[in-house]
């Protein structure tokens, strides 16, 4: 079974059933953020707490999502971007930011491909909040999640087509 398949959580339904698990606990999540808004007088995410809380996250339980999910983020981006080449498409990154009659085409695929990656992300972020932190924070797990999944996948994609594109001129 491929990666992808295996990410998949077989197409769309399992896409919809993880979209609405995340969903939960960040409902779950939104109590005990705002009891602690209100003692703090501040937003978490953008508090001197949230920097102060990052080593905590590096070092303490689920520290290992830190490797994994980049990892996989740059599978799936290398992979993508051996597609791209193949098919003559620009580099990603590239094409999205400046080939307006693709953008929207790559931004769909991009997004079909780590959709899953990124829910996990979400979701794991504000588990392990609850773990490590006490308290889970919406916010905070909607931008640390993602940032471990979209960087590694957009430059791995690009680089890959531009690498295979490098090596099929030689």
């Amino acid at each position: 079974m491929a990666l992808s398949q295996y990410l998949s959580l077989k197409g769309w339904r399992g896409t919809v059933i993880l979209a609405g698990l995340m969903l939960v606990v960040l409902a779950l999540s939104l109590p005990g953020s705002l009891r602690d808004y209100v003692n703090r007088g501040e937003i978490y995410l953008f508090s001197r707490a949230f920097l102060e809380d990052i080593p905590k996250r590096l070092t303490g339980p689920g520290r290992f999502r830190f490797i994994f999910q980049p990892m996989v983020a740059i599978v799936l981006g290398i992979r993508s971007g051996l597609s791209d080449a193949r098919a003559g498409s620009p580099p990603y990154l590239y094409g999205v930011l400046f080939h307006r009659r693709l953008r929207g085409e790559l931004a769909k695929s991009g997004f079909a491909t780590v959709a899953n990656l990124l829910l996990m992300g979400i979701l794991m972020d504000s588990v392990f909040q609850w773990i490590i932190l006490g308290v889970s924070h919406p916010g905070a797990a909607l931008v640390v999640g993602p940032v471990l999944i979209v960087g590694p996948y957009t430059i791995a994609r690009s680089l890959s087509n531009r690498l295979a594109r490098l090596r099929r001129h030689d």
